[in-house]
């Protein structure tokens, strides 16, 4: 007589949008792993090879992304992404049809996409998590409200919406996540970082650059970086956000280049560092403020979320930013040691997610 086995298996897909997708799902596979779940994983290219690494045992299903293109300057950012919508549509009736296939060969119990919008099914529960219930746009009002509109049109279908913030006052998306009407069964997991805060880590570094982002914007400010720090007194680290081809080499005296760290390294990298400077990328600022580090933000010239991240946050007092046209290092650095930077209210809560996904794991159906 055979026994049917309990163990449920979770697909889980991060959106191919920069790497933060991936890296934020790394403490959610963590907890579905030690809630005894079996984990699928579908990606490619280098958010394959990221999880690959953090999880060499699991199984990673090639899945195409949605390939997004970026404008070559910033004022255009906003208007190439609008331009790829059919494209991002086409993607999205390809990833249904994989979906179907998928949860039949691999009997897989229930699904957790990370923004990618057509991973949706009628008979098994699906989570659909993301930060950006509001698209922030450069053209702002009727294509952000059009764009909302459409968001949730692709979220609805989903069990569930699960947003990586706090629901409260103390939150880091602002209006991004908190907008004035939600999606049907959202529930906030709080902070999601893979990376762990360590006292005995001791100060080595009075600034860490991470330099990330979609070219040439990653290259631009790679340059400003390289011509403005050999002139400071300061001992610092560039991670020039290139992985695959690993290199280091002395830039200053006490400054030093390398092109990619993985995990552990960065996460030692970050706390040994007195200041962080940095994109304003969502999955980055969680980390930030796991670690609760203080940080210089250049948002990504044209790239609207970004943008309104810095300006949001530096207004609560969490993070210093500036305009990356504006941007001179030692001017930089003056400014924010004068900051009088705020401590993120909930850094004693960075375990909310683990409720979260032990609770939905509970609730799952027993047979498919």
């Amino acid at each position: 007589m055979s026994t049917i086995s309990t163990r449920k298996t979770i697909l889980i897909v991060p959106l191919d949008w920069g790497l933060g997708h991936a890296t934020r799902d790394i403490p959610l596979i963590h907890e579905l792993l030690n809630a005894g779940c079996k984990v699928v994983i579908a990606a490619e290219g280098k958010h394959a090879a990221l999880l690959q690494q953090e999880f060499p045992e699991l199984t990673i299903l090639p899945l195409p992304g949605y390939r997004i293109e970026y404008a070559q300057k910033g004022w255009f950012f906003g208007w190439k992404i609008i331009q790829q919508i059919p494209k991002i549509l086409n993607a999205i009736k390809f990833e249904q049809q994989w979906l179907e296939g998928v949860v039949k060969e691999h009997q897989i119990d229930a699904v957790i996409s990370d923004n990618r919008f057509g991973l949706y099914h009628s008979k098994i529960p699906t989570v659909f998590i993301s930060h950006q219930l509001l698209i922030k746009t450069p053209f702002g009002g009727f294509i952000e409200k059009w764009l909302q509109a459409l968001n949730y049109r692709y979220i609805n279908r989903y069990s569930a919406c699960w947003i990586p913030d706090y629901a409260d006052a103390h939150n880091l998306s602002g209006i991004l996540a908190h907008p004035s009407k939600l999606p049907a069964n959202t529930t906030y997991l709080g902070c999601l970082s893979r990376f762990e805060d360590r006292p005995d880590v001791k100060q080595q570094y009075d600034l860490l650059v991470l330099i990330s982002g979609p070219e040439p914007q990653r290259s631009n400010l790679e340059k400003m970086i390289l011509d403005q720090i050999g002139s400071l007194q300061i001992s610092a680290l560039i991670v020039s956000g290139k992985p695959g081809t690993p290199e280091k080499k002395q830039i200053a005296p006490g400054v030093q280049q390398v092109n990619h760290m993985n995990a552990k390294e960065l996460n030692e990298a970050m706390l040994a560092s007195k200041m962080v400077l940095s994109r304003s990328g969502y999955t980055t600022l969680m980390d930030l403020v796991k670690l609760n580090k203080k940080a210089i933000l250049i948002p990504t010239p044209g790239q609207s979320e970004q943008e309104y991240l810095g300006k949001f946050l530096m207004k609560k007092g969490y993070f210093y930013n500036i305009p990356q046209h504006t941007f001179e290092l030692k001017k930089a650095l003056e400014a924010a040691d004068k900051f009088d930077f705020k401590s993120f209210e909930h850094e004693q809560d960075m375990q909310q997610y683990k409720d979260v996904v032990r609770k939905w794991v509970a609730q799952l159906p027993t047979n498919n």
